[in-house]
């Protein structure tokens, strides 16, 4: 796996977990993303890409993925959604926030009935 393909993944994860604020659970669930891709270094980059500006991370996050992404196979991003949605869904909750930017995201990358039936189906 490459750097930028680390970065996209990692960028994902972290965009959803900082949507409201990362807490202690969210930051933990981050370094475990990191060490299961190794990409330590590149999840640094991804919060530091957010904290250059909170109020718009979201579409520049989303500009940059959709850049990142282009040439994977939707069943993989539909994959990276999955695992965040576990595990939120796992630490006891995800909120309207969360779900919302990841539908956002499912809907640019096509796959908005495709998340929702994951969604639907890990309870």
């Amino acid at each position: 796996m490459d750097q930028s393909l680390k970065r996209g993944i990692m960028l994902l994860n972290s965009l959803i977990y900082h949507y409201h604020g990362l807490d202690p659970d969210e930051e933990e669930l981050l370094k475990l993303t990191a060490t299961k891709y190794d990409a330590h270094e590149e999840m640094l980059w991804a919060n530091s890409f957010i904290a250059e500006d909170y109020i718009s991370a979201f579409e520049r996050s989303r500009i940059l993925l959709k850049s990142i992404f282009k040439d994977l196979a939707g069943d993989q991003l539909l994959e990276y959604l999955r695992e965040i949605w576990v595990g939120n869904y796992d630490k006891g909750y995800v909120t309207e926030m969360e779900t919302t930017a990841m539908r956002h995201l499912a809907k640019d990358w096509g796959l908005q009935e495709s998340f929702e039936k994951i969604v639907t189906s890990e309870k």
